[in-house]
């Protein structure tokens, strides 16, 4: 790998944990909004409407424009439009979450979960990603996330 590309992959390691953070932050801000609201589901909608304004923003100052077009619209596999859905169950059970788990515990859960799905995405190529099968060292590294989450409750 030529530096500037190992420099590349080192800032691009470092913006998903940048994102990874905020995470827990994001959790437990809306787990606030519930109290607030007196409602899971409310903070919810708060979140998501206040996501979405920021990304009109957004589009209309990088991409100047909120218009695009569906090239094939009747050859998009359903599933293509579920991810706003699947942020809904995210955001809504880490709020749920939260409270009773507390936010180390919540976040090492939703994590672990991410990872099992990741590898599985990964070893079968769903959703037209490349393949990289599951091998000795990944699930190795998921054990350990499991070990870890066990250790987070005990103690």
């Amino acid at each position: 790998m030529t530096t500037k590309r190992s420099k590349s992959m080192i800032a691009f390691m470092c913006m998903g944990l940048m994102a990874g953070m905020m995470s827990p932050i994001q959790t437990s801000i809306n787990s606030r909004l519930r109290i607030a609201v007196d409602s899971p589901i409310i903070a919810s909608l708060i979140s998501f409407s206040v996501g979405m304004l920021l990304l009109l923003l957004i589009s209309l100052v990088v991409e100047r424009r909120l218009t695009f077009q569906l090239r094939g619209v009747g050859k998009i596999p359903w599933w293509i439009f579920t991810g706003g859905a699947l942020g809904v169950i995210f955001v809504t059970s880490n709020i749920l979450l939260l409270p009773l788990l507390g936010s180390a515990m919540t976040v090492v859960l939703a994590l672990c979960g991410q990872m099992i799905i990741a590898l599985t995405i990964d070893h079968f190529g769903w959703f037209g990603i490349v393949k990289h099968p599951i091998n000795r060292y990944r699930l190795l590294g998921v054990l350990s996330m499991v070990a870890g989450v066990l250790l987070i409750q005990w103690f």
